[in-house]
């Protein structure tokens, strides 16, 4: 490729709107551009390294014995009404009413549809198992779309979806994606971590993610040293905190009037207490139950943990469901007498090791003191559960060993579904003696604009990207300094010579300065840079030079050709 007939729009200035690294070199590189508010337009840079990640994925999947479909875009409604995930998802699936006045939704997902395809299709065992998948743009109309293509409304994603008649098969593919995703992302040049997650949205029993550690993740990764356990954050378990000793001096609760204070920062600044001496009463409905859940005041609450314990989704009371309850407004909810009322209360270690504590007292303008769990109100009961439903904080530990914790970025996830999927939408098999079972299910999703951004955060230095080999979007480029006819005629040599070798050359033919090449040529980050220029070619040479090191190789100019091929060759990831 020539550049002067490339469209490479490369920009100095760092644009306002990125707010990290990936997202700023992805404008200034003229990989994209910005359309609306998380929707990029890919230029031919930006989409030459989506289709090599796309391509090795591809590769690894088609090795692995799946097999690539194409599943629309526009999915019915109420195939996600069947499986109650409309409501799970919320306010972040886009849907639209049709002509005919059918609801219908923009895939954020497509485990409905492969189920309702596969419900169609399998009658035995016999077909099974087998795996689907597809490399296609999905849309979740996120709140705030940031980070670039880390955080955007549309995205493409390999979404895949296996089908088994036993746990021993579902456990055979799920390993042998786990085995491909170690593969695709160590062919793109990412460093990565595997850590224990939560399934979310996606439900089932099992779940791995596979993470980039960055200073700009999204995610939080909690292990212990040597990476004997490791966790996202969502899943990170910790180690109960030890009862405090029973006293029974502990003065009787007091009542104390609190007009208007109804956050913790509010309540802590009024009654100069710390947060950590505060009991939080959250409030919850599952389905038409109600759960109360008790975390320490600078405790969050984890609701994945806590979606577990109560056996299904979970959703933040309203203000009516809150009063009804406590018979106070919101902020002033307290477990003194409410085990009585909800159908579970959920109570961290953080606040059953508590000797006393400060809470909403269930009544509009005020707080009670003095409130001893296991006196005030229950840690034992029919209804009442101790459990670890907080996120891990620096100074947790695990079985005894001290939590580390490290940002990253999430770029690919494993699930076990189990029969979620194919029981609610009638995805069943005939086993050998003629019994009905429903399949059971696995699913494995890729970010594809994930791995590119995770390449650029650990891949850049101040002048630029640092592509990984295998996912630059040419291999080489061929600087020219200058318009000397020898240097011209060396630059097209060189061209030819690395074309013909199958080596993707971009050959830097504008009519500028050098200086402005190099810069170019830093700023978008091929992996090799070959320059010519009076001096070198001179002396019948040129300039090799890795984009990853400052050391520069003079070769002769007959023997460059060669010399790139053999460097890129050594750089590539089988």
């Amino acid at each position: 490729m020539r550049y002067s007939k490339a469209l490479i729009p490369t920009v100095k200035e760092v644009p306002a709107e990125a707010e990290i690294i990936s997202h700023q070199l992805m404008l200034r590189a003229g990989l994209m551009r910005k359309l609306a508010s998380g929707t990029y337009t890919y230029l031919p840079l930006g989409w030459r390294i989506l289709t090599k990640v796309m391509n090795i994925v591809r590769d690894e999947m088609n090795s692995s014995g799946a097999q690539e479909i194409l599943m629309p875009s526009v999915q019915p409604m109420e195939l996600w009404a069947q499986t109650g995930r409309s409501v799970d998802y919320g306010k972040t699936m886009a849907h639209f009413t049709d002509r005919h006045g059918r609801e219908n939704v923009l895939a954020p997902t497509a485990e409905e549809v492969v189920t309702s395809l596969a419900a169609g299709e399998i009658n035995s065992y016999k077909q099974l198992p087998f795996n689907l998948y597809q490399i296609s743009f999905k849309f979740r109309d996120e709140f705030r779309p940031r980070f670039g293509v880390l955080r955007s409304r549309e995205f493409i994603m390999k979404d895949s979806y296996s089908f088994h008649a036993d746990k021993e098969s579902l456990g055979e593919t799920y390993q042998q994606m786990y085995d491909a995703y170690c593969r695709i992302f160590a062919r793109c040049g990412l460093e990565y971590v595997i850590v224990e997650a939560e399934s979310g949205e996606m439900g089932g029993s099992g779940s791995h993610q596979f993470t980039v550690p960055c200073e700009n993740g999204e995610d939080v990764i909690v292990y212990t040293a040597g990476n004997k356990y490791a966790a996202n954050i969502e899943k990170a378990d910790v180690d109960a905190l030890p009862r405090a000793a029973e006293n029974k001096d502990i003065a009787a609760m007091a009542e104390i009037h609190t007009p208007g204070a109804k956050t913790i920062e509010e309540v802590c600044k009024f009654l100069k207490a710390k947060p950590k001496k505060l009991i939080k009463t959250l409030i919850y409905k599952s389905d038409d139950k109600t759960i109360v859940a008790l975390v320490s005041g600078d405790m969050e609450i984890n609701e994945e943990k806590l979606r577990i314990i109560a056996g299904g989704s979970i959703e933040m009371a309203n203000d009516d469901t809150i009063k009804k309850l406590t018979g106070a407004d919101t902020g002033f909810a307290g477990p003194v007498g409410i085990a009585e009322k909800c159908d579970k209360l959920v109570i961290d270690h953080s606040v059953a090791a508590m000797a006393f504590g400060i809470t909403g007292a269930n009544k509009t303008d005020y707080h009670l003191a003095k409130v001893v769990p296991g006196r005030d109100f229950p840690l034992e009961g029919e209804n009442v559960i101790v459990a670890d439903i907080r996120n891990a904080v620096e100074g947790d530990t695990y079985q005894g060993k001290k939590l580390l914790f490290r940002r990253g970025i999430e770029v690919g996830q494993v699930f076990e579904l189990g029969t979620k999927y194919s029981k609610k939408l009638g995805c069943k098999f005939l086993d050998a003696d003629g019994k009905e079972n429903p399949c059971l299910m696995g699913c494995y999703g890729i970010g594809i604009n994930r791995i590119v951004a995770s390449a650029i955060e650990n891949g850049h230095d101040e002048n630029g990207i640092i592509w990984p080999i295998n996912i630059a979007p040419f291999e080489v480029i061929i600087t020219p300094a200058g318009n000397d006819e020898n240097i011209i005629n060396a630059s097209e040599t060189i061209y030819k010579q690395l074309t013909d070798m199958g080596i993707e050359v971009l050959l830097d033919d504008r009519d500028i300065r050098g200086g402005v090449k190099f810069k170019d040529a830093d700023l978008i980050g091929i992996p090799l840079r070959i320059t010519i220029g009076k001096k070198s070619i001179a002396e019948n040479c040129v300039e090799i030079k890795l984009r990853s090191s400052k050391d520069i190789e003079k070769v002769p100019v007959e023997n460059a050709a060669t010399k790139a091929n053999e460097i890129i060759q050594s750089l590539k990831v089988k």
